[in-house]
């Protein structure tokens, strides 16, 4: 009766031990196509910055990471089925959101930008300045609503996608177009027709009625530990370098400041 009590304490112990080991295991939920921040590879590995930090932020709190794909639709959703416990995948903070999850400080900032044509000599962007230009923004977007509002006098044209609206910049129909930073960025630096034809110009646009309050990590409403424990490893991976060296992985600017 004695060895098959030990024999049965010996198989709790180690059944703790199995929980506590997983419970130090960390997935990771990201879309994996919104490159750069998140994509797969042609070896069918997910990458980008989203989950570079990620990781970063794993090792920091010393714990095991592994990271899960999930189609943007059903991203929220995995999460409350626990199918991950954190989700970074380039999720604007909202108050919608807000509803269903809690999220952690921004780790890179919202911001939109103006691109025009080189050499457009515009210096001013009010709308005094801009009337009867010709500017335009992919419809039914926060850029749509800003430039609308921002530029009453002006014409405005929106386009179903920016790919149509760079296009019409290329072709010169258009004086000014105001399109998220990160996307418009990567066009006029990589893109040959971006490269030859256009510029950003202007500060970055980050007033909060359009951008909102930054690009969070979203976990459980009832985990507001392990919130705080992300917050934490966040403020420490910035202060080390380590977001720096992710950050210039993949972007000429510092995208925490959008500067």
């Amino acid at each position: 009766m004695k060895k098959q009590i030990a024999a049965a304490m010996l198989a709790i112990m180690a059944a703790t031990a199995s929980s506590a080991q997983a419970a130090e295991k960390i997935k990771i939920g990201t879309e994996g196509a919104y490159p750069p921040f998140n994509f797969i590879d042609p070896a069918g590995k997910i990458g980008g910055f989203d989950v570079d930090i990620g990781l970063a932020l794993c090792e920091r709190m010393k714990v095991e990471c592994e990271v899960v794909a999930q189609d943007w639709d059903g991203i929220i959703p995995g999460l409350l089925a626990k199918k991950y416990d954190l989700i970074i995948a380039s999720m604007f903070i909202t108050e919608e959101r807000k509803k269903q999850v809690a999220f952690t400080n921004p780790y890179y900032l919202a911001a939109m930008t103006h691109a025009a044509p080189k050499g457009s000599g515009i210096t001013e962007f009010t709308n005094e300045a801009l009337k009867g230009k010709v500017i335009g923004a992919q419809s039914g977007t926060t850029q749509a609503e800003y430039i609308t509002a921002t530029y009453p006098d002006a014409e405005i044209k929106l386009y179903p996608t920016q790919d149509e609206a760079n296009l019409d910049m290329v072709n010169g129909r258009l004086d000014l177009q105001v399109g998220d930073m990160l996307p418009l960025l990567d066009w006029v630096t990589k893109n040959d027709d971006g490269k030859n034809c256009c510029e950003l110009i202007g500060e970055p646009i980050t007033d909060k009625k359009f951008v909102g309050e930054g690009v969070g990590i979203a976990v459980r409403q009832d985990d507001n530990d392990f919130r705080e424990k992300l917050n934490k490893a966040l403020d420490e991976i910035r202060a080390d370098g380590t977001y720096k060296k992710i950050n210039d992985k993949y972007f000429s600017i510092d995208v925490y400041t959008m500067k």
